[in-house]
């Protein structure tokens, strides 16, 4: 591998829901000015579109077909992080056929000759297992029980905060126990567990872990440096 190939900072962010994943892996994003995903946007659009025609997210045939015609524009829909599509992208999340057909994109989105940031549940142990920077994000299922209530709040949707513990505990359940790429952290992810750490915190944790990566792997075609 090129020294240029090899310093490409490719970074995966994975955890749970509600862990504070996605808001650590954009604010890198925007640190070292690299393209983002979100890949559990794909999961959710995937079940919006089923929900919305009134089909079973557990079909099989029908979320493989749904993934297949998938639109990018889709990703944008601001109606993707209610609780009901959030329960119903866990269901999708579990058919192979559904990972498959969305794998490529993932992988295509990584490819980018300037690198990428990419958040979901095994974009470090599936989609792209030889980066060189990988993340595992995660916090007590009480705290994330907790930021997701809030999180409901804020958007005036009703929730019961023992209601909301027990679907994190069963969508972790499936998340873990699936058979097809089940959430766990690469063997060699940074884990981070941020129940007591400020997104401020976790961020100066994760810089120096990159900065420490490009001492040690960069020379003349190192990434661009934080600010």
């Amino acid at each position: 591998m090129s020294a240029k190939a090899a310093c490409r900072p490719v970074i995966t962010v994975d955890g749970p829901t509600a862990s504070g994943k996605s808001t650590i892996a954009r604010r890198i994003a925007e640190l070292y000015g690299l393209p983002f995903l979100d890949t559990g946007l794909l999961y959710r659009a995937v079940a919006r579109r089923l929900l919305d025609e009134g089909r079973d997210p557990a079909d099989a045939e029908a979320a493989v077909e749904a993934a297949r015609s998938l639109r990018p524009e889709e990703l944008g829909r601001p109606d993707l992080h209610t609780e009901e599509v959030s329960q119903a992208a866990s269901r999708v999340a579990a058919i192979p056929e559904v990972r498959a057909a969305l794998l490529e994109f993932q992988r295509r989105f990584a490819e980018q000759p300037r690198g990428a940031v990419l958040a979901g549940r095994d974009t470090g142990t599936v989609v792209c297992p030889d980066a060189p920077v990988k993340l595992f994000v995660t916090a007590s299922v009480e705290e994330r029980a907790r930021r997701r209530f809030e999180q409901l709040r804020r958007r005036g949707e009703p929730a019961i905060f023992a209601r909301v513990l027990e679907e994190l505990e069963e969508r972790d359940r499936r998340d873990t126990q699936r058979a097809v790429a089940p959430l766990r952290a690469a063997p060699d992810a940074l884990v981070i567990d941020t129940t007591h750490r400020s997104v401020e915190e976790t961020l100066e944790l994760v810089r120096r872990h990159i900065e420490a990566w490009r001492a040690r792997s960069c020379s003349s075609h190192a990434p661009p440096e934080a600010p």
